[in-house]
């Protein structure tokens, strides 16, 4: 099986590595915009609230994120996100089956009390990217491509906070 093969069970970071930071090309030379993924949130729900309420896309914020291609590029981003993933493990036979024993007690939570806590951990994630004004992707892979200092700063910022919370869950420190 090569190295391309869309059946692996996983593909080699390095090649992934590569091809994603080879979209930045297309995404600035066609959009004129950098890799990301929370501004779409903000798309999709400044577009869905201005239904109910249109006055809303007077707010500076909101009216930025509905506007142009770019932005719903970002969107189709996302979503091609989500199936790529579903479709990469339903090819590579890696489908979810069952509780991963490796996260122990917390895997193996009733979905009841999963689900939720996924929901507000989602939730908190995508708050702290637009307070920081990008997320992981839109800092890790398009800011520090442009040698942002703010990038390098928060990509800095969101390994160690990773590194600290993975000590913390298994109770190394």
């Amino acid at each position: 099986m090569s190295i391309f093969s869309f059946r692996r069970a996983a593909w080699s970071p390095y090649v992934a590595g590569v091809i994603i930071g080879l979209l930045q090309i297309p995404a600035f030379l066609l959009m004129n915009t950098a890799l990301g993924a929370s501004s779409s949130y903000v798309t999709v729900a400044g577009t869905l609230a201005s239904l109910f309420d249109p006055g809303i896309t007077r707010i500076e914020y909101v009216a930025k994120h509905l506007e142009g291609a770019k932005n719903w590029w970002q969107v189709a981003l996302v979503v091609g996100i989500a199936l790529g993933a579903m479709i990469s493990s339903r090819l590579g036979g890696t489908a979810r089956t069952g509780v991963s024993r490796a996260w122990g007690r917390v895997a193996s939570a009733r979905p009841s009390v999963r689900f939720p806590m996924a929901f507000a951990g989602g939730f908190l994630m995508l708050l702290g990217a637009r307070i920081a004004d990008g997320c992981t992707s839109g800092h890790g892979i398009s800011g520090i491509a442009q040698l942002s200092v703010g990038s390098l700063i928060a990509v800095t910022a969101m390994f160690t906070g990773g590194i600290l919370a993975a000590l913390l869950f298994f109770r190394r420190i």
